[in-house]
């Protein structure tokens, strides 16, 4: 079922069309004998915010107030787009890229949609606690009244069996009818101790994960091909932690093995599989959330993520968790949500019960920017992960924008024609 609904999910967008902006640059002839190496002229976009001393956002800036850097170099700006009060402003159109020699491109045709946001509201069901449903249910009617307003575009994917797959659209009708939909199916902490251990930690634990984080990543992928919009990507989870309740499942193999043995020295046990899952399962996660912010950057998306559980307490009585295990276990999920969330320029909305205040501060990033574009002067393809920095020449002004971007995968390698 698990695999139906992930492959529902990755089509949700597909069928919207989006016009991609990156054309190839121009290439000289390789001799027939040698391959061709492609290479590749995209444009690099990035939000920017300026704000005063009092946070105000500053309107009235042009092309010439801003530099920005790549890797300490000075870029050439070649496009610049003003979204204030969410209605877009375009003050500099990018020249094209040149074409590759003998590819003649189609004209380019007109985009009516002049849409200031895009949100993609990701409801990651398999990582929501069901007896949080009506919590969670309040929280997306909070933000179809504060965040989601007419004109915005918005697409609505879920990981799980709440079978969610809206592409995007202005219809805010379908956001009520996602939300009748909506239902946890998270693991209980009883569930995940009963869930059988290998060498990986629990299985069913990677699954679930790497099942949310295949769905995002196949969104981004969509979402590279939009430029000079801010596009938010609202995700709504609990977190994840890859090796949960450890102290407790070791105890309960301890039991086992004492009740098989007779064995009454507590001290004789240890299981291997999970000493090696405390040495492997934070660096793996890791891993795993870095792709995952990765590709968010070179999407110019930003993840906000929010966690409806709001301020956690202890463990409910029925659940037979240690103390110190439950705690470790709310920290490492909550944590997870905030790195996604920082390395993408967003904000984390965990261990918190004001969810309209934070919606109303998503709200005003998303309605007031910047979109600066430029073609990189770099033209080393082994450099995938490059710093940027934006500048502001007025002073007394501060200035966000993304810290980085990583260049896409090159295809490889092509044989020339003979």
């Amino acid at each position: 079922m698990l695999r139906k609904v992930l492959s529902l999910a990755a089509a949700a967008l597909t069928s919207v069309a989006l016009t991609a902006q990156t054309p190839p640059p121009s290439a000289q002839p390789a001799p027939a004998d040698q391959p061709t190496y492609r290479a590749r002229a995209d444009l690099v976009t990035s939000d920017v915010i300026v704000r005063d001393g009092n946070g105000q956002f500053i309107s009235d800036l042009k092309e010439s107030d801003f530099e920005v850097y790549e890797d300490d170099v000075k870029q050439s700006i070649v496009s610049m787009v003003l979204v204030h009060g969410g209605r877009t402003f375009n003050s500099l159109t990018p020249p094209p890229a040149p074409p590759a020699e003998g590819i003649i491109l189609p004209a380019k045709r007109p985009m009516n949609d002049a849409a200031g946001r895009i949100f993609i509201i990701f409801v990651d069901d398999l990582h929501l606690d069901f007896r949080n449903t009506g919590r969670i249910r309040e929280l997306f009617k909070k933000i179809g009244k504060t965040l989601v307003h007419d004109g915005d575009m918005f697409g609505i994917v879920s990981t799980g069996p709440s079978s969610i797959a809206i592409d995007l659209t202005y219809d805010m009708k379908r956001l009520e009818e996602a939300l009748k939909k909506i239902a946890g199916n998270g693991l209980k902490p009883s569930e995940i101790l009963e869930q059988p251990e290998g060498a990986e930690g629990v299985s069913e634990v990677r699954y679930r994960a790497h099942t949310a984080f295949s769905t995002a990543y196949d969104i981004l992928k969509k979402l590279e091909t939009v430029h000079n919009r801010r596009k938010a990507f609202i995700y709504v989870s609990n977190g994840y932690d890859f090796n949960p309740f450890s102290q407790t499942r070791q105890q309960q193999e301890s039991e086992k093995y004492r009740t098989f043995s007779g064995d009454s020295d507590q001290g004789n046990y240890t299981d291997p599989f999970n000493n090696q899952n405390n040495r492997f399962a934070e660096a793996d996660l890791v891993r795993e959330l870095a792709e995952l912010t990765r590709a968010a950057n070179r999407a110019n998306t930003t993840f906000y993520t929010i966690d409806p559980r709001g301020l956690v307490g202890m463990p409910d009585l029925d659940e037979n968790v240690d103390s110190t295990d439950w705690s470790n276990y709310i920290r490492t999920s909550q944590d997870s949500l905030r790195v996604i969330a920082e390395q993408t320029g967003g904000i984390a909305v965990v261990n918190q019960n004001d969810f309209d205040k934070a919606l109303k501060r998503i709200d005003a990033e998303t309605s007031d920017y910047y979109v600066l574009g430029f073609y990189s002067s770099n033209p080393d393809p082994t450099k995938r992960t490059r710093k940027i920095e934006v500048k502001v020449k007025r002073p007394n002004l501060s200035v966000w924008s993304r810290p980085q971007y990583t260049l896409r995968p090159n295809p490889g390698p092509a044989r020339g024609s003979r």
